[in-house]
């Protein structure tokens, strides 16, 4: 079965190369033609994540013909898979795999339900869990979660897209799976906060810790299961971003600690998903909360910390 990814970012671009090195046909479409034009003739891996070469059976385009793969993945920024879903209608109908992470700011979506909106008739997926581009990119071993409704869809996606070092390991829960991918980045930014503050590792554990039991109980009211919350794209997603600055949502947040300003230019899903949630939740979620707060600049990072010292101590 054939195989697209669109999207040319480090991600997008780091899955095609993984699906293609065992000599699978794989399509990677660029919006950016001079981008997909140098990595075609180089084959050298692009400025998203450069440095790698390029298997041969991988094909670089900005030619919209790409999808006429069975299989695509879509790997670009949850805050634009809705404008980018509108500008391809080609992909009513297909195997659709989305790979981002968040909740859209404008709806409060997921990315499954902005692309099931979008594409009624479409078999849609939903790819997470703990990884870094770069990491996938050199072959190291990553396991991840697939997410679909149908057990059978979620088979068949499986057996296509699992490679020896890129296992994935499926679910029909695709709530928890979603929501332990998004809500996690928002930890990571408050994790983050704590290191770039000093207030040090112990800190960063108790943000860990109190940050999970909120994505936990959010989960959970939406639908999600447990046992995917303490499964690799709820549990393990969160170590693995807040511990790293590999992860743009800890670094930004170590940025913010140290009194930094957010660059606009990269992506950091995490703002808009404490802001969505923030907007459309009256749960109790002191930490995601006080994320929202910081990143609209309602709230200061020291008063932040100081508010959240101050509430009142109860049972685990």
């Amino acid at each position: 079965m054939s195989i697209s990814v669109l999207g040319s970012g480090a991600f997008g671009t780091a899955l095609a190369m993984a699906f293609a090195r065992d000599g699978t046909e794989v399509i990677l479409l660029s919006r950016d033609e001079e981008d997909a034009d140098k990595m075609q003739s180089a084959r050298r891996s692009g400025q998203r994540l450069p440095g790698f070469d390029l298997p041969q059976s991988l094909t670089i385009t900005s030619d919209s013909t790409a999808f006429e793969t069975d299989v695509c993945l879509l790997a670009v920024p949850m805050q634009k898979l809705e404008a980018v879903l509108k500008e391809h209608p080609q992909l009513e109908g297909k195997s659709l795999v989305t790979c981002c992470k968040g909740i859209d700011l404008n709806t409060g979506l997921g990315p499954a339900e902005t692309t099931t909106n979008q594409f009624p008739s479409a078999n849609v997926a939903v790819l997470t869990g703990p990884s870094f581009a770069v990491d996938i990119a050199r072959g190291l071993p990553t396991a991840l979660v697939l997410a679909a409704h149908e057990e059978s869809l979620a088979k068949d996606l499986q057996s296509i897209l699992t490679r020896p070092a890129l296992r994935l390991y499926r679910t029909t829960d695709v709530p928890g799976a979603e929501l332990g991918g998004a809500l996690k980045n928002v930890v990571a930014l408050a994790a983050g906060i704590a290191i770039g503050a000093e207030l040090g590792d112990s800190a960063r554990a108790s943000v860990i810790a109190r940050g999970f039991a909120e994505m936990s109980r959010l989960a959970l009211a939406k639908g999600a299961r447990l046992e995917t919350l303490q499964g690799l794209s709820g549990l393990g997603d969160l170590v693995l971003t807040c511990t790293s600055e590999k992860s743009r949502n800890f670094a930004t947040g170590v940025g913010l600690g140290r009194g930094e300003t957010i660059d606009p230019t990269t992506t950091v899903e995490g703002i808009a998903t404490a802001q969505a949630v923030a907007a459309t939740t009256d749960m109790e979620l002191p930490i995601l909360r006080a994320v929202a707060a910081v990143t609209l600049g309602a709230l200061d990072i020291a008063t932040a910390i100081e508010t959240l010292l101050a509430r009142p101590v109860g049972k685990e």
